[in-house]
């Protein structure tokens, strides 16, 4: 039987003493301990210390907690991540996306609020947007088109927010009992019927798993594809060959 989740009783609060950052930054306590789908409000209103309708008062469902909760959550990981640079793109953006890979797989509850949850409130999206825009417009200044610039950008971002779920579903399928290993753990490798795939397992490499080479791996292939890009539309353009016009017979 799977244990129930509680929440650590604190002293009663008087009535109207807390207030919505209270009851967020106590959301996020909570979280730390019970995770964001166990997270509910009779819980958080034991973990603070107040009746459950205190917090009603201010949110009025679990998702409106949740949106405050990613609002806070998504200011604090955009200004945490450094931006990309034109005079230095593939070094600052590969750096943008390694820390922010960093960033969500050290904080699970960030994960499950911006990545796997995917709800984002306006103004949490309105946040966001202005980061893509910067990025965007350094890579323009690198030297892509801003379709380029835009397609790099995007799959930057699908490349690290694909490694960071597939991890973090792998790590709560883990704590589940009697949960199947991943792909890479199930496969059976034969040397004598798939020499290749025993080769480089023998290796250290891992096939369909999120680690860190696969996402090295994936990351270079984004960037060496933007540089190309950048090279081809700086390179100069093929000097036109002249040719003199033919005399006719007769003249001089």
């Amino acid at each position: 039987m799977a244990k129930q989740v509680t929440a650590e009783k604190r002293q009663r609060r008087e009535r109207g003493s807390i207030n919505p950052d209270d009851i967020i930054k106590g959301a996020f306590e909570l979280a730390e301990s019970v995770g964001i789908d166990n997270l509910s409000m009779p819980l958080l209103g034991k973990h603070l210390g107040v009746g459950v309708t205190s917090i009603y008062w201010y949110f009025r469902k679990k998702d409106d907690l949740l949106n405050a909760m990613t609002d806070r959550a998504l200011r604090q990981y955009v200004f945490a991540t450094p931006y990309v640079e034109a005079k230095d793109w593939r070094e600052t953006l590969g750096n943008h996306a390694r820390i922010m890979r960093k960033t969500f797989l050290g904080n699970p509850i960030l994960c499950d609020l911006i990545l796997i949850r995917s709800a984002l409130s306006p103004r949490a999206a309105k946040v966001g947007v202005a980061a893509v825009e910067k990025a965007i417009g350094d890579l323009v200044q690198a030297g892509l088109s801003p379709e380029d610039a835009f397609n790099t950008y995007s799959a930057m971002s699908v490349h690290v927010r694909g490694s960071v779920v597939l991890r973090r579903l792998s790590d709560k399928n883990r704590s589940a009992e009697d949960a199947p290993g991943d792909f890479a753990e199930v496969m059976v490798i034969d040397p004598e019927t798939t020499p290749l795939l025993a080769q480089v397992t023998d290796e250290a490499h891992r096939i369909g798993v999120s680690d860190d080479n696969n996402f090295d791996y994936g990351l270079a292939c984004i960037l060496d594809h933007a540089e190309r890009l950048i090279d081809e539309k700086s390179a100069p353009a093929p000097r036109r060959k002249t040719t003199t016009p033919r005399r006719k017979a007769g003249t001089r």
